[in-house]
């Protein structure tokens, strides 16, 4: 895997802070700032970080909600310093984990590449099954890939933040009416290999309380790499 090359203090400094590295290397092109605060166009994804040269620095937080962001989700390895004129609507311990053993192949037929045309399935899979952000635009971001059964789709996944070496697999869903099959592997696995196709290691995010979810990529090869805290802030009432 490209990772490979990277050092331990490379990989660490990058995947700590993972929004902060995507929207600095490899996906600059969606990228809205204020002062030392930078996220995501607001239709592409709600992420946010801080420059960790200038951790203290939070008053680009409020002025970016003021461009249009209703709330703001910070993700990293360490705490998130709640920025003044903010309240948080949401606070949760993650897990980051990282493909480390040799995926296992898991062929399905009925895996087809989706394209903004489908965007309009995307959504209302999504709504349907809340895996997390997904926005009119979060597509863009990179390759996704579906499951459709009698004209609908009834899963997805595909890739979300964007580093050196590394490429987070995310938005992984299935309908409630076709748990149970498989499909979920499946579309993890097909993302992850066109991920190691790059010469980039896959790695993703859950909840920590999700063990469902925890145990099927552990038992596809990933493992914890470290936890996460997972603050989502809005502007405070006055």
């Amino acid at each position: 895997m490209g990772s490979h090359t990277l050092d331990f203090e490379t990989t660490r400094t990058l995947l700590d802070r993972p929004i902060w590295s995507a929207l600095s290397t490899r996906q600059t092109g969606f990228v809205v700032s204020a002062g030392a605060c930078r996220t995501y166009q607001s239709d592409v994804a709600p992420f946010a970080a801080i420059d960790p040269a200038q951790p203290a620095d939070t008053s680009g937080v409020v002025d970016l909600m003021s461009k249009g962001a209703c709330a703001l989700t910070f993700m990293q390895a360490d705490p998130v310093s709640i920025a003044p004129g903010t309240t948080p609507t949401l606070r949760a311990q993650g897990v980051q984990m990282c493909l480390e053993q040799p995926l296992q192949d898991v062929a399905n037929d009925d895996i087809v590449a989706l394209w903004p045309k489908h965007v309009p399935d995307m959504l209302r899979l999504v709504a349907e099954t809340e895996p997390g952000p997904f926005f009119a635009r979060t597509h863009l971001l990179g390759s996704y890939w579906g499951i459709f059964e009698k004209g609908c789709l009834i899963a997805m996944a595909g890739e979300r933040m964007r580093l050196p070496g590394f490429c987070e697999i995310s938005a992984v869903c299935v309908d409630h009416s076709a748990r149970g099959r498989g499909l979920a592997r499946a579309l993890v696995a097909r993302v992850a290999q066109t991920i190691l196709a790059r010469g980039d290691m896959p790695f993703l995010h859950a909840y920590a309380g999700n063990r469902p979810a925890i145990a099927l990529y552990h038992s596809m090869g990933f493992r914890i790499r470290r936890h996460m805290h997972i603050v989502t802030l809005a502007r405070a009432r006055a």
